[in-house]
């Protein structure tokens, strides 16, 4: 279970990290068929692919509904820090509060 922990984690930052290069790249050269011709929609689609296979591992090794708890719990944490440390994006303090929620139905379903 650890290691599919650590995939999971892994996948969702992959995931997240193509998801921060889209939005740079579709902001900049907005949605035209030479933006998804172009050198870093390649490398956005390579990490999108790399994070579903980790994805479809974790699907394999974990009971599916524990997996796509976890997958959201993760995901929630990860956009929200992301936003917050590269984005500067800040939260209404409930927000914050929620997320450690997320943060704490992690914890239980990963080592419970």
């Amino acid at each position: 279970m650890n290691w599919s922990i650590i995939v999971l984690v892994g996948s969702q930052l992959l995931f997240s990290t193509g998801d921060l290069l889209a939005r740079t790249y579709m902001r900049k050269y907005g949605f035209t068929l030479s933006t998804f011709l172009s050198l870093w929609f390649i490398v956005y689609f390579a990490i999108r692919t790399i994070a579903m296979f980790g994805q479809l591992y974790v699907f394999t090794t974990v009971q599916l509904g524990k997996t796509m708890a976890l997958f959201g719990a993760v995901s929630i944490v990860l956009s929200n820090v992301l936003g917050l440390l590269l984005l500067k994006e800040t939260l209404s303090p409930v927000s914050y509060a929620a997320i450690s929620l997320a943060v704490a139905a992690f914890l239980v379903m990963a080592f419970k």
